[in-house]
């Protein structure tokens, strides 16, 4: 039987706005709306835009000894991070191999937010439960975990104009939060919390807030200038930004050292449940390793497609689209390390044509500061 797609709590207000909607990850989601996926782009890149991002998972960690639990399951030292601080990380298995990206949040002391993908929610959820159990256990702690995923609401608004709408509904509190800090601000009289992240490229804020206040502050950021957008500008946004996907570009097959993800990872911790592996693979060096590329001839490189070299397959595509903002196709994908370092000329197999494409280095796009 066919299960249900879970519905967020604005999914009244994306029909409202004529949203065309499709599943997602479980989730009955809007792929874009009326004016289409370039027009969401190019409002994003240009002035603002606002997605529905309450499919995402959000977990609180709380009590004495949080913070050093979260160090032995994620790939960063969330017990050091400073109050209001968040920082990207993967969370990793025993084998080094990628459960999900995420991003995790100092809330205040002994209280910590965990914000991962919708598709692995629910796997993460339990793997997290299960280590935390065991923490527990082994050192005498009771943390608690909560899941606010269903009662919190979440709208990413992104782009150069993002601060100056943000600062417009909460009185300037907005602009006096740091790239990657949260803090509180007023909104609609009640207080919210606002991240200063996001997942195109853009300056811009992830907000987090009371479900039943979801389609107010939607229809206000709308009234103030941003744009709603979909899952199709998210993703176009995003891979020109050089953000990975999980699922797509990296899985639990991947290690964050071919994912070109190192610099996410601090592996030389005692308790750190991936450590021993990702030292490993560290200082073995990897046989495949993520590239940036523009195709050069005509086409768009999609997922699965081969990456040639010198008439051989070197590797395969994980994600590629058109970008208006470059008006190019680009792509990323895994190839042999050799062909990697080397920078070494490459093609892309697209429906049984071998069409050139170059190398370049990542990400595709970066702001105007």
């Amino acid at each position: 039987m066919k299960s249900e797609l879970k519905r967020t709590p604005l999914y009244q207000s994306h029909l409202q706005y004529n949203a065309r909607m499709t599943p997602f990850g479980g989730w009955d989601m809007p792929v874009q709306y009326q004016h289409g996926i370039l027009h969401e782009v190019e409002q994003v890149r240009n002035n603002a835009g606002i997605f529905d991002v309450s499919h995402m998972g959000r977990f609180e960690f709380s009590q004495h000894g949080a913070g050093k639990f979260l160090d032995t399951v994620l790939s960063v030292q969330a017990s050091d991070l400073r109050h209001g601080q968040a920082k990207y990380h993967m969370i990793c298995d025993e084998k080094g191999g990628i459960i999900d990206d995420a991003i995790v949040y100092n809330l205040m002391p002994e209280r910590f937010l965990l914000v991962v993908n919708a598709g692995n929610a629910d796997r993460d959820r339990e793997w997290l439960l299960a280590e935390m159990k065991q923490y527990n256990q082994k050192h005498g702690y009771d943390i608690q975990f909560t899941d606010i995923s269903r009662h919190i609401a979440m709208i990413a608004l992104q782009g150069p104009n993002a601060v100056q709408v943000m600062d417009l509904i909460s009185d300037g509190e907005a602009s006096k939060i740091r790239r990657f800090r949260a803090g509180e601000v007023t909104i609609l009289n009640k207080r919210v919390l606002a991240a200063r992240t996001g997942y195109t490229g853009e300056d811009g804020f992830e907000i987090m807030f009371d479900a039943q206040d979801s389609h107010q502050i939607w229809k206000l950021m709308i009234d103030s200038g941003a744009a709603p957008c979909g899952l199709g500008a998210r993703d176009v946004l995003r891979l020109e930004a050089g953000m990975l996907l999980h699922g797509s570009d990296m899985t639990v097959e991947n290690n964050p050292y071919e994912a070109g993800l190192g610099w996410t990872v601090a592996p030389d911790r005692a308790e750190y449940i991936a450590g021993q592996a990702l030292r490993a693979i560290r200082d073995q060096g990897v046989e495949k390793r993520m590239i940036g590329f523009i195709v050069r001839g005509r086409g768009i490189a999609r997922q699965g497609y081969s990456l040639i070299h010198e008439d051989e397959r070197v590797g395969s595509v994980t994600s590629g689209s058109f970008s208006p903002t470059l008006n190019a196709a680009i792509g990323i994908g895994y190839v042999q390390t050799q062909v990697a370092d080397a920078n070494a000329k490459i093609a892309v197999e697209i429906r049984g044509k071998t069409v050139d494409a170059e190398i370049v280095g990542l990400p595709f796009y970066k702001p105007t500061k």
